[in-house]
């Protein structure tokens, strides 16, 4: 079987309180962008042992096969469920890693998909989100792959009715890795009722000022180019523009219809930074 796992922006991250635990609870909303994915290619083997044969191409990944959470997934679902048998993967990966995008926790999120169908576990999602969980905070939002309003540490997920797909997103990937330790460790915890109320409006016009993300303020400064890209899609007529998590992915969201003076503006977005735009369409 044949799936893409999908990316996802954050719209708004707001870190909260550190924990005793060292990790850090935040609020965010979680976006699926499903038209940029991985594509994850997985066959069952009849072989009696259990054993995962992986291939991969695309972007180079830089870790070691084990270390990579589609083959920490199958050992993972292989250790829990006697059931799961031997699988062949081919991965493609198109997704940038390090930008803020989740891609890895997705590509786990669908492995423990595409073995839970492959062997007839019978999982139900909330039983395949808690399975990833251990994979990583953000791994149970890809099982679900709906907006949703995140807290805790990114794996509290309640499902919220926001719908952008009128809008247009592009999304700009600058050859900048930015650390998710040292973001944090640029960051001064700050409760703010402020996105959690914006939730409950159930409007993104009214969500729009409360979308802050706490990184940007240490990152930026770290990587002023970052916030350039940021300034040239709020420039080119972006109703909304932000970094997504920790980065280094910057995105803007456009809401205007083929007529608009925007699609100028956006061409020469796109011959500015020719080299770094990932995405550019309208969300499904």
């Amino acid at each position: 079987m044949i799936l893409y796992p999908n990316c996802k922006i954050n719209i708004g991250l707001r870190v909260v309180q550190k924990r005793a635990d060292g990790y850090h609870d935040l609020e965010t909303i979680f976006y699926p962008v499903k038209g940029l994915s991985d594509v994850l290619e997985v066959a069952k083997v009849d072989n009696a042992a259990q054993h995962i044969s992986f291939a991969c191409d695309g972007i180079a990944i830089d870790c070691a096969e084990e270390d990579n959470l589609i083959v920490r997934c199958y050992r993972l679902m292989a250790a829990h469920y006697p059931a799961v048998g031997s699988v062949d993967v081919h991965f493609t990966k198109r997704v940038p890693f390090g930008a803020g995008l989740g891609s890895g926790s997705s590509d786990a999120a669908h492995m423990a998909i595409a073995l839970n169908e492959l062997f007839a576990l019978g999982l139900s999602q909330a039983q395949l989100a808690a399975e990833v969980r251990a994979l990583g905070a953000d791994c149970p939002f890809f099982i679900y792959n709906t907006p949703c309003f995140a807290t805790g540490i990114g794996d509290i997920l309640t499902p919220i009715d926001l719908d952008l797909s009128s809008m247009r997103l592009v999304i700009i990937k600058p050859d900048v890795h930015v650390s998710t330790r040292d973001a944090y460790a640029g960051i001064t915890p700050c409760y703010s009722h402020a996105l959690q109320d914006a939730v409950r409006s159930n409007s993104f016009s009214l969500l729009h000022d409360a979308c802050t993300n706490d990184f940007e303020t240490t990152v930026f400064a770290r990587y002023p180019q970052l916030a350039d890209i940021k300034k040239h899609l709020q420039d080119a007529g972006a109703f909304y523009a932000a970094m997504s998590g920790s980065g280094s992915a910057i995105y803007g969201l456009f809401k205007f219809d083929s007529e608009s003076r925007a699609l100028a503006q956006l061409s020469r977005l796109h011959e500015e930074f020719a080299s770094m735009v990932i995405f550019d369409d309208t969300l499904a």
